[in-house]
């Protein structure tokens, strides 16, 4: 009969033996030792029917096909745009993923984005060797104007999000700001500069308590207790 040790959602330092037979797998940041599941990384633990893993709680970003990130435009050349991807890599975005118009041999690419513009992509491909290519093309992607970037914990973001978007939505109704997340960790929160800067309050509140059961919860009395009425 297998044994967890640990509770979901508690904070596991390395070494720590979180679970006790073979019926548990071990997930990511853990490892198998006989018939012990090890953590080899401190994270906050989540066990998932049979499996453990572990989240951790610092680190930073590492591109991955799919996601969805936010990214400033650092290079112009004449073939596309160069972006911080706030990683130890940048991204190439072509001028064919850049837009569905034509466009000319030579022509200002400025036009479309400029040196310090920030832009919502998702990575289209990651090679061996960590290059990285993005694309514009696909629903809610864009260029930024206006508002304010943050930047949070990018082991954080799921929390943020919260279940098919349920904590960012909610965040987004009480303060009626239009708000992106990025999977590299950084957030664009674009309303009213009083009520910007509440969301960016309870967004620092969930990246804070993401440890915490109930944090759904305390996030809705959070807002409700401060939003002008």
């Amino acid at each position: 009969m297998s044994e967890i040790n640990v509770k979901d959602k508690e904070i596991s330092v390395p070494g720590e033996i979180l679970a006790v037979g073979m019926d548990v797998l071990p997930g990511n940041g853990t490892y198998m030792d006989g018939e012990k599941i090890v953590a080899n990384r401190l994270g906050l633990a989540m066990v998932e029917g049979r499996t453990i893993k572990l989240i951790p709680l610092s680190g930073r970003y590492i591109p991955k096909a799919g996601d969805t990130i936010i990214c400033k435009v650092i290079d112009v050349s004449f073939s596309g745009w160069r972006l911080d991807t706030n990683s130890a890599y940048s991204a190439m975005l072509s001028m064919k993923d850049a837009t569905s118009d034509f466009i000319a041999r030579g022509a200002d690419l400025t036009q479309y984005y400029d040196l310090g513009d920030h832009i919502v992509c998702k990575i289209a491909n990651v090679t061996s060797q960590k290059l990285v290519d993005v694309t514009m093309k696909g629903p809610g992607l864009r260029k930024l104007k206006g508002g304010r970037i943050i930047e949070v914990n990018t082991h954080k973001v799921p929390r943020i999000i919260g279940k098919q978007g349920s904590m960012v939505m909610m965040i987004k109704d009480a303060t009626r700001c239009n708000i992106s997340v990025g999977q590299n960790g950084l957030i664009w929160i674009d309303g009213d500069p009083m009520n910007e800067l509440l969301a960016i309050q309870a967004i620092r509140k969930i990246e804070k308590e993401s440890h915490l059961s109930g944090l759904t919860d305390k996030i809705k009395e959070f807002l409700e207790m401060n939003i002008k009425k």
